[in-house]
């Protein structure tokens, strides 16, 4: 596709990450195995944009984390908060709407056409 499709793609999946990061850490998982998980859920996504994102989630509330020591390698686990969640079923919510604005937006262009 083109490079203008390619930016605006990419501006309409910007917000969608932090969605799906939130939901996928409902499970504590580390910043590497979110990347692979992003991906392979159709997400992907830049580490230089996700650990900045996880970092700013923490702050704001959104995330807990707690290091791992267990292993050779420490690794910072993430989770989500109960306020993470909160905003999550929120954004979800948003989403079915916009889902739903966007689907009208179809179902009138097909009735215009009928007539």
């Amino acid at each position: 596709m083109s490079e203008d499709f390619e930016t605006h793609r990419q501006e309409l999946r910007r917000g969608t990450v932090v969605l799906a990061c939130l939901q996928l850490l409902r499970t504590p998982g580390y910043g590497y195995g979110l990347l692979q998980q992003l991906e392979q859920r159709g997400f992907a996504t830049d580490a230089n944009t996700l650990y900045p994102l996880l970092r700013r989630l923490e702050k704001q509330g959104h995330l807990t984390s707690e290091w791992n020591t267990d292993e050779a390698r420490p690794r910072k686990f993430y989770r989500t908060s109960d306020a993470g969640l909160r905003l999550a079923d929120a954004l979800r919510g948003e989403w079915r709407a916009l889902d739903a604005a966007i689907s009208s937006l179809d179902d009138d262009s097909t009735a215009s056409e009928e007539r």
